[in-house]
């Protein structure tokens, strides 16, 4: 029986043992870039997650023939300044900043602000493709609030300073599965899972 072969777009490690996890049970071949020695940069100028979502996607897809290839682009974005640093989540700190570093500098951005002004929220495109075709879209948003201090050690990114909606721990505090449950990436993938799941059946079926 043939099967889907699904390839995660990224080159960020965090992320993509989120998507394995997130993807886990369902009818595919799922390929992780290091499986296949896979390395695709992918310059991000598009002018929003969506556009930046779909050209990593296509750069992937275009690189794994006959698979097809799921991409995010995702951000957080603090309401007191505008969605700052929105599109430039990962970029605003320079080519060499880390995680920590940038988790530092927002924490410093917000340090006089009351309460009322930490509100923030994480935004999620994602796309899946297959060469130059863009297959299906999802976006997923989660509200949430900036902590004063870095609370935990788990996940990637803002997760120590993210802290969702009814919730008083923050994503570093969560465990992968628990995070899986309400993240903004879930959300967004919740809107292509059934594409996906049909597309699976098509490619077995020999339909696809």
């Amino acid at each position: 029986m043939t099967r889907l072969k699904l390839l995660i777009a990224s080159n960020n490690p965090g992320k993509v043992g989120e998507f394995a996890d997130l993807l886990r049970g369902l009818p595919f071949d799922l390929i992780k870039p290091k499986d296949i020695g896979l390395v695709v940069d992918v310059i991000e100028d598009g002018k929003s997650y969506a556009e930046n979502a779909r050209k990593k996607a296509a750069a992937f897809a275009l690189a794994a023939p006959g698979a097809v290839a799921i991409a995010d682009d995702s951000g957080l974005e603090l309401a007191a300044f505008d969605g700052w640093p929105g599109l430039h989540s990962v970029r605003f700190a320079g080519p060499d900043a880390d995680d920590a570093t940038r988790r530092r500098l927002v924490l410093q951005r917000l340090a006089d602000c009351p309460p009322s002004d930490r509100v923030a929220r994480f935004v999620c495109a994602i796309a899946a493709a297959r060469g130059n075709t863009i297959l299906a879209e999802g976006l997923g948003i989660l509200d949430g609030t900036i902590s004063t201090t870095e609370l935990g050690s788990g996940g990637f990114g803002y997760d120590p300073i993210f802290v969702p909606v009814g919730l008083t721990s923050s994503f570093g505090e969560l465990d992968l599965a628990d995070k899986n449950q309400i993240s903004h990436r879930a959300r967004a993938l919740a809107q292509i899972r059934p594409f996906l799941s049909q597309l699976a059946a098509e490619v077995s079926d020999g339909r696809s």
